[in-house]
């Protein structure tokens, strides 16, 4: 994670903290983002939910992944989720979510929590990203976090995916995001029944997780389609119609 944050710097992405070392008891110490966050209390303010929120994370991932498409990771990397680092991948953060993000003045001021980064193909680390942010996670969880335009989340999708400039097939993204769904749930359940305490109390999420990649699955082919302009409104928190 250092080596791919200190690349981070040298290539001079915003947005992700700075490695300062580490202390005389072993602790990594790192610069910090400075504004707010999503917090622990539901529902998760309004600026999660906004068009401006979905846009700039968009635009971030095109970012941070055109930045790491020339980091070569040490000979010994080795990645929480065990990913296999080959040319032509990228570096996802693969936990891009708002409980992740902090939020200054009025846009996105970058991520933290970079512990489960690694290869990536783009799609697959953009599919976490439309998961926590249009969202397409279980509408169970989505509605406790105070999203409720479901109705929106298809032009949401499309925001998303225009930010970040995305050129791929967009009817077979559904499928990236269902199988995204899924490898979260086994990681969870995988780091779990090794005996790690933090995955062990994730074990709900991975249960929401299933029933996002179920949902997703249902969801009908024009839904990834993007929507001819001018004929849609878009309903985001705070930022009004379109």
């Amino acid at each position: 994670m250092h080596a791919l944050l200190r690349h981070l710097e040298a290539v001079g992405l915003e947005g992700a903290p700075r490695v300062l070392g580490v202390d005389r008891q072993g602790r990594e110490v790192l610069t910090h983002l400075d504004g707010e966050t999503a917090g622990e209390d539901l529902p998760w303010p309004a600026w999660v939910y906004s068009r401006t929120a979905l846009e700039e994370v968009g635009r971030w991932a095109r970012r941070l992944h055109h930045a790491t498409r020339s980091f070569v990771p040490p000979p010994d990397a080795r990645w929480l989720a065990g990913q296999t680092w080959r040319p032509g991948l990228v570096i996802g953060h693969h936990d891009a979510a708002p409980w992740n993000a902090v939020w200054r003045d009025g846009s996105l001021a970058g991520f933290f929590d970079w512990d489960t980064a690694g290869p990536s193909t783009r799609e697959f680390d953009l599919a976490f990203m439309a998961l926590t942010w249009v969202p397409l996670h279980a509408r169970r969880f989505a509605e406790r976090t105070g999203f409720t335009a479901f109705e929106d989340r298809s032009r949401r999708l499309h925001l998303l995916l225009d930010a970040y400039e995305y050129e791929g097939d967009r009817s077979a993204f559904g499928t990236v995001v269902a199988a995204r769904a899924r490898t979260n749930a086994e990681v969870i359940r995988r780091m779990a029944a090794a005996g790690d305490p933090v995955y062990t109390a994730l074990e709900p999420v991975a249960v929401d997780l299933d029933q996002a990649a179920r949902e997703v699955d249902m969801l009908p082919a024009s839904f990834w389609l993007p929507p001819v302009r001018g004929r849609s409104t878009f309903h985001g928190a705070d930022d009004g119609p379109e």
